[in-house]
Order: structure tokens, then C-alpha cells, then sequence
């Protein structure tokens, strides 16, 4: 591409101990904190309406948050609105906390800490921009004056708290936005600055968060800038480190796993990664993410389906079909491959009754997230195998067809799709299975069979025949040589049966049966039947004469 030398690094690396590089996973959910209705809102074409909000918080709060951002009270009439609906109504459960964002001007507080008037447990979230671009395009002010901003923030964050006369409802964060084009001393310094005037205690700790407002490098260089802050601010264990990831290089999700390893407590971010620009991290695939590796997240995201309709509906956005674990087409397997080896994999899991999860290709249970194997698994297109196809079959319909016909079937079945340029549901696989194996009935139409032991069986077999009813008689060692025996002399045809098996409807009507006949022609083709019906001799005559059927009309 031209004009690639007009970019350079704006981030500032920081070298540590890389003690986060010991570490090969996370064992424990950091302290979530929901932006959906702030970060998230703002960035949506057609903001939420309040009604939209008051469902989306309920929500929230239903699936695990304990902490959610609001909004911004002083920035809106519809913000504050929201605020004091949520406090008036009394919709804040006990255990949670609202965070509502303040920039560090007095009455813009002031207003804030008045959107908060009888909240009983809230963040007040203080903020101002630190990075080298913001101090000397936007706000033309030196690293002197820029901490000067965030201190008066800080005191009269402090004052207003001490004039409410609830003291104990209000907690304190501070973020230097745009952290990620600072400079790590200049970070450090600011945050300490502002922790010296709050003075937090064990039971009243201070958030410090720490954004990726804009992403500007790789994963590695921002865990070591978080290893560096947590290992030099004061008071650290009084400090809750938060990581507020935006996606502008698409390592947001990175950016959060490798700043927890550091040592971050707690991480800010949005449903489905709504936000700004790219978005913020996505707190659903980090959580599923950790629970993929048995580690519980806290957060219920148990009914995926539930949770992508809600979210949809009130922020007009769309989920992305291959986003992680909540995407309508995550868990599809189109590809034969992978079909054969979900199928066998499933197999394998119930035969052994495997206490993990190691089923290839599907990093979780689809039906832990509320997901269906039948619909959400196995897909069928040109690109499907037989081992999907007979997976389908079995599963949705108790049709478990012999190893060695599975790959005819499913060469037509692909065959159909391709022609069509389409999926095929299900319910149309099996259509054609039924269609081209199942009880067919020309040109030969059965029509009964009598059966009597001697030194073996003697059937005498009658069928419609180009018009004619014929009867024919043969002996065999078992009902269904005789029968075939019999066939064989009516019609004047030869073949070798090679293939029968049989098994019990699984699915629907379980009183039925089902056979399964494969045949061979004097020229070494193969061909099928397959017999249903409640008595298993009957079906396994269908079977036959439908395989016979199958290799007249070939010839």
C-alpha cells in the first residue's frame, strides 16, 4: 500500500519482569463491569430510548453483572433521566453498583453527585486525557497542567462526596484516557497523584482503570505496560487495576487476557463487543473463553439465543455470525471432515461417558449456551459429508443407515444442494432419503409373503409387476434369502445380497421398524432399500423389494 511511511508507533513500551509470562491461564473472573449503557450507547446510531435502557439494565443485572455503567448524567437530560429512574424506582438491587462518567469540571460533578442523590451503592468514574497527541493538539496544555486537571477532579470528587452525608454509597475510579499514547512514567505519576487525595482504605478501594482507548500495539507491549503500573502505584492493594480494551487492532480480547495475567483486577467492557469505533472488548467471549477451559465466569450466558434477540432488539445492532460463541454460524460444521469427526466425537463422548469436554472442532457444548446440535452443528450443504448427513439422520429422525451406504446417500444429498444452491434443513434430507430408499414401491409393488420352516424357509411371495400380480416360491435358509430367491425367479434378474441390518425406530413412532438391504448387480453396482413398518419381517421384505426397485430403474 502507499503511504505506509506517513505512520509510526505511537505507544510507549515499558520494559518489566514479564511475570505475566509465567502464567499459562486465567483460574479466577475478574470484578466485570458492563459499559453497554454508556460506552455502548453513545456509539449506537440511533441511541437507546429509556424504556430500552431500564430493559437492557434489568438484563444485565440478570445474567451476573454487579457493576454497570449507566451513562454520563451531566451530558443529557435522557442520561440523568435514566439515572434517577433507576435510583426513584428502586430497580438497583443491593449488590450492585452503578458507575456513572464525569469529566473533571465542578458542575459537571456537581450535577452528577445530584444524579446520585439517594443511590445507595455507585461509582463515581473521573477521567481526563493524558496521552501526548490529546496534550498537545487537543488540549495544548503540558504534563504540569494535565495533572492539574485530574487533581481538582480528584478534590472535588472527595468534597461533593463529603457533602452528601452518604459517604459509604460512594465509590471513586480514575482512568488517563487514552493511556495507551502516554507515556508509562507520566501514567504512573498522574494515578498516584490522584490515589494520594483518595486515600483509599481496604473497605474503600479505588479503582484505577487503565483503557486502551486506542489500540496501538500488540498484546505484549500493553500487558507489560499493566505489569509496570501494578507493580509502581501506591497503595496497590488497595487499588482495583481495571483494563478498558478497545478493539482498534482487533486484540482487544488479548489486550484483556495478557492485562489480567499482569495483574489487572477487573475489566470494563460490552456485550458482543459494542462501542466505539471497533468496539470495546467483548465480555462475552472472554467470559465463555474462560469457561471453555473450566473456569467459572460468574456471568450467565447459559441462553445465548435469549441474550442475542434482547440485544439486537434495543441497540439495532447484529451480531455477527462468526462471532465468538454467540454467532448463528460459530458451532456449524459444514465441511464432510468436519462433520465425520463432530459425529464420531459425539460418539465417542456417550460411549465413554467423558467427564471433559474434547469433542473435535466445538471448543464448548453447544447446549451450554443454549444451542441445539440438530440446527446449530451439523449443516448441510454441497460441502457435507456422509458422516454429517448420517448424523443428521440419526439424531433428528432414528435413521441409522449401514457404514457403507452412508457415502452413496450423501453424494446425492450433495448433489441436491449443489444443483439447488443451497442448505438443505434436516427435513429435507430426510425427504430424499425416504424418497429414494424407503418403501418404494415401483416397479415392483409388494403385496404379501407367506413363510414356512422346512429344513429352512419356503416363502411364497406375491407382487405387482408391469400390471400383473405374480406369485413365486424359492426356499432359503432365512426369511429374507427366500424371499429374495423368489424375486430373483419372478423377475428373471440376478444380484447378490450383500448388506442387512435392522434396528427400532429411535425417533417418532417407536412401535416401527426399520431394515436396511444392500444389493450388488452382476456388474458390481451397489444398490439400496430400506423397509418401515411395525412388523420387522414386513420390513425387511420393503427393504429388499426397495432395493430391487432401486436397480431395475438403473438399468
Amino acid at each position: 500500500m502507499k503511504n505506509f511511511e506517513k505512520y509510526t508507533r505511537q505507544y510507549f513500551p515499558v520494559k518489566t519482569e514479564g511475570k505475566w509470562m509465567q502464567k499459562d491461564y486465567i483460574d479466577k473472573a475478574p470484578i466485570w463491569c458492563s459499559v453497554d449503557l454508556r460506552d455502548g450507547n453513545q456509539a449506537l446510531i440511533n441511541p437507546m430510548t429509556l424504556e430500552e435502557k431500564l430493559e437492557f439494565f434489568k438484563y444485565l443485572v440478570k445474567i451476573g453483572f454487579k457493576e454497570i455503567e449507566i451513562g454520563f448524567p451531566a451530558a443529557s437530560e435522557t442520561e440523568y433521566e435514566f439515572c434517577r429512574t433507576l435510583i426513584e424506582k428502586d430497580m438497583i438491587p443491593d449488590d450492585v453498583a452503578i458507575q456513572v462518567l464525569t469529566q473533571s469540571r465542578e458542575h459537571i460533578i456537581d450535577k452528577t453527585f445530584k444524579a446520585l442523590e439517594g443511590c445507595k451503592n455507585a461509582i463515581v468514574h473521573l477521567y481526563n486525557s493524558t496521552s501526548v497527541a490529546q496534550r498537545e493538539q487537543v488540549f495544548k496544555k503540558n504534563k504540569e497542567e494535565i495533572i492539574e486537571i485530574a487533581v481538582k477532579g480528584a478534590k472535588l470528587c472527595k468534597e461533593y462526596r463529603e457533602k452528601s452525608g452518604a459517604k459509604e454509597c460512594y465509590h471513586f475510579e480514575y482512568s488517563p484516557e487514552s493511556f495507551t499514547g502516554t507515556e508509562m512514567d507520566f501514567a504512573l505519576e498522574i494515578c498516584n497523584e490522584v490515589i494520594k487525595i483518595w486515600e483509599p482504605t481496604a473497605d474503600d478501594k479505588v479503582i484505577i482503570n487503565l483503557p486502551v482507548t486506542v489500540s496501538h500495539s500488540m498484546p505484549h507491549v500493553y500487558a507489560n505496560q499493566i505489569e509496570y503500573m501494578c507493580d509502581n502505584l501506591i497503595d496497590r492493594e488497595n487499588i482495583v487495576v481495571s483494563l478498558h480494551p478497545h478493539n482498534d487492532r482487533g486484540c482487544a480480547v488479548a489486550d484483556s487476557e495478557m492485562g489480567l495475567l499482569a495483574g489487572a483486577d477487573r475489566i470494563e467492557g460490552t456485550l458482543f463487543g459494542n462501542g466505539e469505533r471497533t468496539g470495546n472488548v467483548d465480555i462475552v467471549t472472554l467470559g465463555m473463553n474462560m469457561f471453555s477451559q473450566g473456569v467459572d465466569p460468574v456471568l450467565d450466558f447459559s441462553n445465548m439465543p435469549e441474550m442475542t434477540s434482547l440485544y439486537e432488539r434495543v441497540t439495532g445492532m447484529h451480531v455477527y455470525e462468526r462471532q465468538p460463541y454467540s454467532g448463528q454460524l460459530v458451532f456449524a460444521a459444514f465441511s464432510g471432515s468436519h462433520q465425520d469427526a463432530i459425529a464420531k466425537g459425539m460418539k465417542w463422548r456417550e460411549e465413554k461417558n467423558c467427564q471433559y469436554w474434547t469433542v473435535p472442532y466445538l471448543p464448548i457444548d453447544p447446549k451450554d449456551v443454549g444451542r441445539e446440535y440438530d440446527g446449530d452443528v451439523i449443516r448441510i450443504n454441497s460441502q457435507s459429508g456422509k458422516g454429517g448427513i448420517g448424523y443428521i439422520l440419526e439424531q433428528n429422525f432414528g435413521i441409522v443407515m449401514p457404514q457403507n451406504m452412508r457415502e452413496p446417500f450423501g453424494y446425492y444429498v450433495k448433489h441436491v444442494s449443489d444443483v439447488k444452491h443451497r442448505e438443505l434443513q434436516p427435513n429435507e434430507v430426510y425427504e430424499l432419503f425416504k424418497e429414494s430408499f424407503m418403501n418404494v414401491t415401483a416397479p415392483v409393488e409388494p403385496v404379501e409373503a407367506h413363510y414356512v420352516q422346512k429344513d429352512g424357509i419356503d416363502a411364497s411371495v406375491t407382487v405387482k409387476f408391469e400390471g400383473q400380480t405374480s406369485t413365486g416360491t424359492a426356499h432359503g435358509n432365512g426369511r429374507l434369502s427366500a424371499v429374495s430367491n423368489a424375486l430373483m425367479k419372478m423377475l428373471g434378474i440376478k444380484y447378490n445380497l450383500h448388506t442387512y441390518t435392522e434396528h427400532a425406530l429411535e425417533k417418532g413412532d417407536s412401535s416401527n421398524a426399520v431394515s436396511y438391504v444392500g444389493i450388488t448387480d452382476e456388474k458390481g453396482n451397489n444398490f439400496w432399500g430400506v423397509g418401515c413398518d411395525a412388523d420387522i419381517i414386513n420390513s425387511s421384505m420393503y427393504a429388499l423389494i426397495s432395493a430391487v426397485n432401486n436397480m431395475l430403474k438403473f438399468q
